[in-house]
């Protein structure tokens, strides 16, 4: 089945019933919502149990497929099902579980092709339909549980794949991954303990990131206090930003979750029970919103950084954890956990003044209206609020705005949830008006300066968070909102605050405009209209469009009507009550202005007032938009479009403003508009807006289509006939060309036509005569192509009006409202209206017989007298066919089209007789070809019998046979003058073929639209209420959902056929535009039939042949390397070796461009090829769990198998298919072979054919002898890159003659489960003897074995591990498989070869083309080669290595190095199992050559000689290495020797064997610790970055908690405080010594220039270095016991300025600290480790750079610092300010700034009276006087303290701040430095308050300005 497997057939979460009731199944709540889609569609729809038939129908198909493993027809059939699924019919809850389980099951079958995979996870996750977390699920726990272990299982494989099985293009493992997190919550909570005790040890040092992508996608989040304290253990002890995603989304879930608590609807034992901070404890809340913190990436102090360096550590994971891919918004997360947490929990704070942060009362903790959680999102607020501000954005800004919306969308969601009645939160965990109130508060403000952001995603994001407020509290926000919105649009040269107050107003529009929502906006809308028509501007399009969203979303739920000429029936006096306060400023114009409290009864009168503005203000509007057109650009170009894409926009909006402008319209405004346009029209004609005006025309028509038509028909149809008369449009043209100025009047009348006739099929009855009269003269008299292009959209435009099912009226209210004259009177009242589905009254137009008989006629009258003249045309001889004669056939043929383009729907199409099925006799069933469901859909005629459904399908195929006669006839005639003929030939059939019913791509942007606009009007994101419009394009996506089912995997019948051979043809077309447009109709149209791919491919690989003309084998390229049609041609059972040897063998053209292509077409068809594409296994092997599965189908459907009528003809398909399949792999292996073989191929052809065989190298059977000689052959190819891709398919090749050999089962094979004979499973009952056990030689132990990997025992020892027995002394350890002996014969004959392999060394020891960059990096592939050679044959060639080897290795050449290395690895991994004998003859060779290796070492081959190295000690036991090791261990090591380099080669061996050896290096570790501290004083920078990373590495591998189970991890987690162990420090005496010799070392420091080799700055600069590798590694936390008691160190290091390595280094590690979070108990810590050193340091310097970086630290832990902390950091601070240097006051006062700003504002008030208590005391002495300097130094404090104190607004003015400008104005003109930093002050106030100063100055009086004037020296510059 060819259809685009990639059309998403999934729809958009649509607005339903309401939420479901509390004891409602699924099935019974999608009932009750289908009711509402099938009663808005104007037809009969089929009921439940008939669409119930269809459903058993196609499900019936899907069982018999997949018991026939007909795999391709069950995915054909899972489409059928998901289309099924768009319909919103309800399916049984038995029949969803049994279908869930089979694809659950599919999924796992081992070896299954991946895209067959994928399919069936999409359609998993569709029956699933989870919603996230708290949403009411189909399915619950009890209905269906899974297995997680089959799943585990499957994707095992995908996570640790064997190294030399690896493949970064196969992506399953994030599909497995998918499939289990959509799956977890099925899975069993029983389970948990199952799953640690599985994940859990396989988590170690390189795995961290695999596990946790695991945990997070398997762990059920039901009984989540099992694992919950484990998680933030593991993650206090991890640095990692992708962790902290998966983390935060964990804890997101689970926030949301259990906002219940106990009360979970799974039952109370799946609940979990609320703690200090909604289901957190006070702990596990720090770690959250120190998190979150973090994740806002804000830049504190000198470094404007990253704020972490997780990333960094997540730079250095392996490949494989990176492979996996989650998309999360870790904003989102962070939201759910802040607002699914709050809940009165705490004693309430007594609100006094802005400044009432939150601290002790009465020595009582107090949070924010009683909320802990509430009070952590204002602290964390505070902290960032500044940096919200538009003047201080960066990567930042778009963090904080994503969280602010994102915390508004989470809040509404939960407050409207808790609002309905089946919420099951309980009331003590609801949200309250208190809590709703204060989390506006804290939002406003930083949400009021984003909407202002210069990034326009931050700009949407922060109007989105007002939205969302405006909703939840109006009352605060709306005032502030409109303050904003009359300053920006009164601002006429701020464009960006205009179009920012715009976009703010759109998404505010609903409190704007609805009294329901907020008393008190109604009045303002005229205003506001009134200011905004300047913006509709063509010089400005980003404005013009803003201005347009702005009238769209509020006056999409407005009557535009003046109500004070109608008397108001309403009695107000009920709602006399209702009040409302508005504090807008008095400057608002005259009418809005309500400062005083209002009840609903004035507010009504003010609202009535006021819409006697609106005639006025649509006058305006329209004659701006004349004006605005008038003004457009000349229309032209290819499309025919007006300017650029800007100025297309501005129409569009224009045109989308205009139709809602005039849905709106009161009949006496309509009628006047009407006029006002007529007026307009006839009086105009401006040839630079025809397409505009007649879209303008179209709004009106759309309202009122009869008094529209009737207006403009007659005056225009009097026009054309004038202007046709008088010879417009009679220029014959065929091409797209420049308006002609005569033909202006006639285009701008047909325009205006085309707009009269877009609606109202029954008012065009009315004209019916006069209207075909004059598309007849159109016809015949258009004779230019702009002329009857314009025509046939006329023609189009009738037709779809008349027979054209769409839904009418989409004004705000139902027809009935709108009619009813107590509406008219105070239609106010209902603006803003929402509706729920089911109370929405849609209107539709659908056809009536009248409208049918018009349609028919305009087919007799207008198209086959068309028709009849194109078969005239074509009847003419070839030689008369002239421009005169092309002209006619485009025009007469484009009228046709047209016409055909406007219908659709007109007829339902029947059965097709199928000519050629394009199926496989034997192999493939007719019956099983996919047919469309055949739906009611609103089709215009569906009954085959009715002769007028027989005259159309006469009329439809009469134009398929001209268009088949016409293109044969054209193609025939091969002239370049018809390219426009053909042309239109080739558009022609596209509508024929694929006009009917909804295209995908119509259906994919009525989808997209629906999502758009319900968006944004979205509430809440579970809102069932939206606007009228809203609810109508949901029932028009539902109507469009029908007929697009329709028109799916549509037949061929023979026209068909023809016309797809034509289209062909025209895509190998000789001109390039023929050619382009051919192919795009010929690919669209091979995903809607049925089988058209494999239809057209022999007729595109016919035109890949010899002496074929080079444009058609382009125009065949083009179409077979897309993308659609090469995955199909790949897998296709009939010509998939066919397309490849056409391919292979099309060297024959030698035009570049077609080499090009050939080589991109192949690229495409080798992506298709995977491992399981071309095994059988999945025809033949057992599937019981599928079959338990079907069978379950079975029992519920009632169909045994005896009811399965097709199940025995499918099955004896199976063989058949089997055979098909077999040889079709065989013919493609045979030609590709054939071609790389044949000695005329280009190398080029040669190389692909070999990547093509070694992708088809297959795993269920054995290797192709033939294949492997070609590979073997081609190892020494001349051409480098053929020669990697041979050894790479070698490897291959030799990889699973292995896995074959040893596997047991089809299971084990596909699953990597194969068992080496010499393996064997050791079960650990103590690890701490298994690891002694393997410190001691082999010899030593009881049982002997090796364990080469240890992937467990870092945090959780396994229950047993695999190891290896060794092998024998003698003879050859393996036999390998016998069917896989000739391949072996193969490769051995060629290797016996003496020359073979000296030939290869040769070869690999040239340089290579990548060496231009200087890297000779160690080939992997190489090493991988020479390893299976010699793991296949052990010793066999051994000598003959060893021989080749000698003169490379000892050669100096980098590249003859490389190859020697290359080779002596293999051979050493290969040795692994060889018998003994031989292994020690590879290791006495090697051995005694190791020191004369290590010595000729130079720079460059340095690279390539530790490669060798780590990959032998890599994942090998040691033991095995014991000649190596012991090597390495007796290397001398040497610090101060005289040759850094030398040194350095010894030093990195002993760092690599530390890695490579991990846990089991710990026996050594401490005697090389010691030595590295012992030598950290190395005069050589190269040696101490050495040493730094090697004690690095040392350090972390011997911290491993190690627990013997899971079940002790668990336990430790609950009752130890460090069950990690992340605090315990092995080397604290070392640092405490370090510490205590610094100020010795210090003394003694050489003076300058010798200071770099004092003991101070070497040992401080490999201290700095170990704690700087540490800090940006995944392990950071664990650094923290090792680097805070160096902190004083490093600070006094930080001052030293004759060492800038020290300064520079001491610096970045003290800012780097603060970039990873600290164990908890470390913060308070650090924090005391820099206050202390500020305190007791004599060195200003020291005070200088510990002030900054305490800062920092303090607000990057912001979250963990207790009260006590604080103040003590606020009591060094003031002591800080009275510092005898200048420079440390002055960076006192900055952090105290900083530090009030973020978190401190409840300390402002006390230290303002007390700052304000200095600067009175404080009186100048004369210089002379001996207190001078003191009392300078006192005042300046009390200055500086003020200061920081005015700093810490930066951009409001606080009640208490305008009085401290008349205590500082007095000091403005003191002795330096006073003065200096009072006007620094000022100048700094004027520069942050200058875009509100409008409003702050009110809150100053006349001698505060004054007093800020003085301070600014001079005149006040706000006079």
């Amino acid at each position: 089945m060819d259809i685009d497997m990639d059309i998403d057939l999934s729809t958009p979460e649509t607005p339903g019933i309401g939420t479901p009731k509390d004891n409602e199944d699924a099935y019974e709540y999608d009932r009750r919502s289908l009711e509402t889609y099938l009663a808005s569609v104007p037809y009969k729809c089929e009921s439940i149990p008939e669409m119930q038939g269809k459903f058993q129908y196609l499900v019936g198909r899907l069982v018999v497929s997949v018991k026939s493993r007909a795999w391709a027809v069950a995915n054909n059939y899972d489409h059928m099902i998901q289309g099924w699924l768009l319909l919103r019919y309800p399916v049984p809850t038995a029949m969803r579980v049994s279908l869930l389980k089979l694809y659950y099951e599919l999924i796992l079958v081992p070896g299954m092709d991946p895209v067959l995979v994928r399919g069936w996870a999409d359609m998993l996750v569709k029956l699933i339909d989870n919603r996230g977390p708290g949403s009411k699920r189909k399915l619950h726990l009890s209905d269906m549980e899974l297995d997680w272990r089959p799943l585990w299982k499957v994707l095992l494989k995908e996570l640790f794949p064997k190294k030399r099985g690896l493949d970064n293009s196969r992506n399953m493992v994030n599909i497995l991954l998918y499939v289990a997190d959509q799956c977890k919550i099925y899975y069993s909570p029983n389970q948990i303990e199952a799953m640690l005790s599985t994940f859990l040890p396989l988590l170690t040092r390189d795995s961290y990131l695999i596990v946790v992508h695991v945990l997070a996608s398997f762990l059920p989040r039901t009984a989540c206090e099992k694992y919950v304290p484990f998680l933030f253990s593991l993650w206090e002890s991890l640095n990692s930003h992708l962790v902290d995603e998966r983390m935060l989304e964990i804890m997101g879930n689970l926030a949301v979750e259990h906002v219940t608590g106990s009360a979970h609807e799974e039952g109370t034992e799946s609940g979990v029970p609320w703690k200090d901070v909604g289901i957190f404890s006070e702990s596990q809340w720090t770690v959250l919103m120190g998190k979150c913190l973090g994740s806002f990436n804000i830049p504190v102090g000198a470094t404007r950084g990253a704020s972490t360096t997780g990333s960094h550590a997540d730079g250095q994971a392996d490949s494989q954890s990176l492979q996996i891919k989650k998309n999360t918004n870790r904003y989102n997360h962070l939201a759910q956990i802040l607002v699914y947490s709050m809940s009165v929990d705490g004693p309430p704070r007594v609100i006094q003044s802005q400044n009432n942060e939150g601290g002790l009362e009465n020595g009582l903790k107090r949070f924010l209206a009683g909320s802990r959680g509430l009070d952590t999102l204002e602290r964390l607020i505070t902290s960032t609020e500044t940096y919200f501000h538009p003047s201080n954005a960066g990567i930042w800004t778009l963090c904080l705005t994503t969280f602010l919306h994102r915390v508004c969308a989470e809040f509404a969601k939960r407050w409207k949830e808790e609002e309905q009645s089946s919420c099951r939160t309980p009331l003590t965990h609801r949200l309250t008006p208190a809590i709703k109130r204060q989390f506006v508060l804290i939002l406003r403000t930083p949400a009021l300066l984003s909407m202002f952001s210069k990034d326009p995603v931050s700009m949407s994001f922060a109007q989105g968070a007002l939205r969302i407020m405006a909703i939840l509290q109006p009352s605060l926000v709306m005032p502030a909102i409109l303050e904003r919105a009359y300053s920006g649009l009164e601002s006429i040269n701020e464009t960006h605050r205009t179009t920012a107050v715009l976009s703010t107003l759109s998404g505010v529009a609903l409190p704007l405009i609805s009294e329901h929502l907020w008393l008190g906006g109604q009045k303002h809308l005229l205003p506001l209209l009134e200011l905004c028509l300047p913006g509709i501007d063509l010089n400005d399009p980003s404005k013009t469009i803003c201005t347009t969203m702005f009238l769209v979303a509020v006056l999409q739920s407005v009557k535009i009507a003046d109500l004070t000429q109608i008397s108001s029936q309403r009695i107000i006096s009920d709602d006399m009550g209702d009040t409302v306060m508005t504090n807008v400023e008095e400057r608002l114009p005259d009418g809005t202005e309500s400062d005083q409290t209002l009840d609903r009864a004035e507010e009504r009168a003010l609202v009535r007032d006021s819409t006697a503005g609106f005639a006025d203000w649509v006058v305006s509007f329209f004659r701006r938009v004349f004006a605005l057109y008038e003004n457009l650009p000349e229309e032209g170009g290819k499309r025919n479009t007006t300017g650029g894409k800007q100025e297309e926009s501005v129409i569009k909006s224009l045109k989308s403003t205009i139709d809602v402008i005039c849905l709106h319209l009161s009949d006496p405004l309509f009628d006047f508009v009407l006029n006002l346009t007529y007026d307009y029209a006839t009086s105009n004609a401006k040839s630079n807006a025809v397409r505009a005006f007649g879209g303008l025309i179209g709004c009106l028509a759309r309202v009122k289509p009869e008094k529209t038509i009737k207006k403009f028909l007659p005056y225009c149809m009097e026009q054309i006939e004038i202007e046709l008369r008088h010879g417009a449009s009679n220029i014959r043209t065929t091409s797209t060309h420049g308006a002609i100025p005569s033909d202006t009047t006639l285009h701008w009348n047909m325009s205006i036509l085309r707009g009269c006739m877009g609606y109202g099929g029954p008012s065009l009855l009315q004209h019916k005569g006069d209207i075909l009269k004059l598309v007849s003269l159109l016809v015949d008299k258009t004779l230019s192509e702009r002329g009857y292009t314009s025509t046939g959209r006329l023609v189009a435009r009738i037709l779809n009006t008349v027979t054209g099912v769409h839904p009418i009226n989409s004004r705000f209210v139902n027809t009935d409202e709108w009619d009813d004259p107590a509406f008219d009177q105070d239609n106010f009242v209902y603006w803003g209206k929402l509706y729920e589905a089911k109370d929405v009254k849609a209107e539709w137009h659908v056809p009536s017989e009248g409208e049918i008989e018009f349609a028919l006629e305009f087919l007799e009258q207008i198209v086959q007298p068309s028709i009849v003249k194109l078969e005239t045309l074509l009847d003419q001889p070839k030689s008369t066919w002239g421009s005169v004669w092309r002209n006619d056939f485009c025009r007469y043929l484009h009228v046709v089209r047209s016409s055909w383009s406007g219908l659709p729907t007109i007829i339902l199409e029947g059965q097709k007789k199928v000519v050629n099925p394009c199926i496989l006799d034997g192999a493939e069933m007719a019956e099983f070809l996919p047919v469309p469901l055949r739906i009611e859909a609103g089709y215009t005629l569906t009954d085959p019998e009715d002769p007028r459904y027989q005259k159309v399908m006469t009329h439809k195929r009469q134009f398929g046979n001209l268009l088949h006669r016409a293109s044969i006839a054209l193609r025939e005639s091969g002239a370049e003058d018809h390219i426009d003929a053909i042309l239109s030939i080739s558009r022609a059939i596209d509508i024929y073929l694929l006009e009917y019913g909804v295209t995908a791509g119509t259906f994919g942007a009525l989808n997209k639209g629906y999502i758009i606009v319900r968006d944004l009007q979205r509430l809440w994101s579970k809102s069932k209420q939206f606007s009228r419009l809203v609810l109508l394009k949901r029932t028009q996506l539902y109507h469009s959902t029908r007929v697009y089912l329709n028109s799916m995997f549509r037949q061929r019948d023979e026209l068909d056929d023809d016309l797809l051979r034509d289209l062909v043809e025209l895509s190998l077309s000789p001109y390039t535009r023929v050619r382009r447009q051919g192919q795009s109709v010929l690919m669209d149209v091979m995903q809607h039939y049925i089988r058209s791919t494999r239809f057209t491919l022999p007729h595109l690989l016919d035109a890949l042949a010899k002496n074929t003309d080079p444009d058609r084998m382009k125009g065949a390229l083009y179409v077979l390397s897309s993308k659609s049609t090469a995955s199909y041609a790949v897998k296709d059972r009939q010509y998939a070796s066919r397309y490849i040897e056409t391919l292979l063998n099309c060297q024959h053209q030698e035009k570049p461009s077609i080499q090009k292509l050939v080589s991109t077409t192949l690229i495409e068809a080798l992506g298709n090829f995977t491992p399981e594409g071309f095994a059988t296994h999945t025809y033949t092997m057992e599937l019981p769990n599928v079959d338990t599965a079907i069978s379950a189908i079975q029992l519920e459907y009632g169909l045994p198998d005896s009811q399965l009528p097709l199940l025995s003809k499918s099955m004896s398909t199976l063989n058949p298919t089997l055979l098909c399949k077999e040889k079709t792999y065989e013919t493609m292996l045979k030609s590709a072979l054939e071609v790389a073989r044949a000695p005329t191929t280009h190398w080029r052809y040669v190389q692909a054919a070999a990547r093509l065989l070694s992708h088809m190298i297959r795993r269920d059977i054995a290797p192709s002898p033939d294949v492997a000689q070609f590979f073997v052959e081609s190892a020494l190819s001349d051409h480098p890159s053929l020669r990697a891709c041979s050894i790479r398919a070698l490897v291959r090749l030799l990889r699973m003659v292995k896995i074959r050999s040893w596997s047991r089962t089809v299971e084990d094979l596909w699953l990597d489960n194969w068992q080496n004979p010499l393996s064997l499973v050791v079960h650990l009952d103590d690890p701490q003897v298994f690891m002694t056990n393997l410190h001691r030689p082999i010899s030593d132990t009881s049982d002997r074995y090796f364990v080469d990997k240890l992937p467990t025992g870092f945090l959780v020892w396994s229950k047993d591990v695999k190891a290896y027995r060794p092998p024998g002394e003698t003879g050859p350890t393996f036999v390998w498989e016998s069917s896989s002996a000739s391949v072996l014969k193969v490769l051995r004959q060629a290797i016996d070869e003496s020359s073979w392999l000296e030939k290869l060394s040769s070869l690999w020891a040239q340089e290579s083309s990548t060496a231009g960059n200087g890297t000779t990096d160690v080939r992997s592939d190489h090493i991988a080669f020479i390893k299976s050679l010699y793991k296949m044959f052990e010793d066999r060639h051994l000598e003959t290595a060893l021989t080749v080897l000698e003169p490379l290795w000892q050669d100096g050449d980098r590249f003859k190095q490389r190859a020697a290395a290359e080779i002596i690895q293999g051979i050493l991994r290969a040795s692994k199992h060889w018998p003994s004998q031989s292994s020690d003859k590879a290791w006495a060779w090697i051995v005694p050559r190791l020191p004369r290796i290590l010595s000729a070492i130079t720079p460059d081959t340095v690279q390539i000689w530790e490669s060798v190295f780590s990959l032998q000690l890599r994942y090998w036991d040691p033991r095995r290495n014991r000649p190596l090791i012991n090597f390495i261990r007796s290397l001398p090591l040497e610090f101060s020797g005289g040759s850094p380099f030398l040194m350095s080669k010894s030093i990195s061996l002993i760092g690599i064997m530390v890695d490579c050896l991990g846990q089991r290096f710990e026996p050594y570790a401490e005697e090389y610790v010691q030595l590295f501290f012992d030598n950290a004083d190395t005069g050589y920078a190269e040696i101490r970055a050495h040493i730094a990373a090697d004690l690095d590495a040392v350090v972390k591998i011997q911290w491993h908690p190690g627990y013997t189970s899971t079940e002790d991890l668990l336990s430790a987690v609950m009752t130890q405080p460090d069950p990690l162990r992340l605090r315990e420090v092995k080397h604290r005496e070392r640092i405490q010594e370090f510490v205590r010799l610094f100020p010795e070392w210090k003394q003694a420091r050489l003076p300058p220039p010798n200071q770099a080799q004092s003991q101070y700055d070497k040992v401080g600069l490999t201290l700095l270095q170990f704690i700087w590798t540490g800090a940006h590694s995944a392990f950071a936390p664990a650094i923290f016991p090792y680097s805070a008691p160096l902190l004083p160190s490093f600070l006094e290091m930080a001052e030293l300025n004759d060492s800038s390595d020290l300064q520079v280094y001491s610096t970045a590690v003290l800012y780097v600290l603060s970039a990873v979070v600290p164990p908890h108990e470390y913060v308070e810590t650090v924090a005391t480790m820099f206050t202390e050193a500020i305190v007791s340091s004599t060195s200003w310097r020291v005070r200088l750079n510990a002030l900054p970086t305490l800062a920092v630290f303090w607000y990057r832990n912001l979250t963990s610092f207790s009260e006590a902390s604080m103040t003590k950091m606020m009591d060094v601070l003031m002591q800080c300010l009275e510092d005898e240097n200048l420079e440390v006051r002055e960076m006192a006062a900055k952090t105290l700034s900083s530090v009030l700003r973020s978190s401190q504002r409840h300390r402002i008030l006390p230290l303002k009276e007390q700052f304000v208590g200095i600067v009175r005391r404080a009186r100048l002495p004369s210089r002379q006087a001996p207190t001078y300097a003191e009392t300078l130094k006192k005042l300046h404090a009390g200055i500086l303290g003020i200061v920081a104190l005015i700093d810490a607004y930066p951009y409001t003015v606080a009640p208490w701040m305008p009085s401290l400008c008349e205590e500082l104005a007095p000091h403005a003109t003191d002795p330096p430095p006073i003065a200096q930093t009072i006007r620094r002050c000022a100048a700094d106030f004027k520069k942050t308050h200058q875009d509100m100063w409008h409003i702050d100055q009110h809150q100053f009086n006349e001698d505060q300005l004054q007093g800020l004037s003085t301070m600014l020296s001079g005149n006040s510059y706000y006079a």
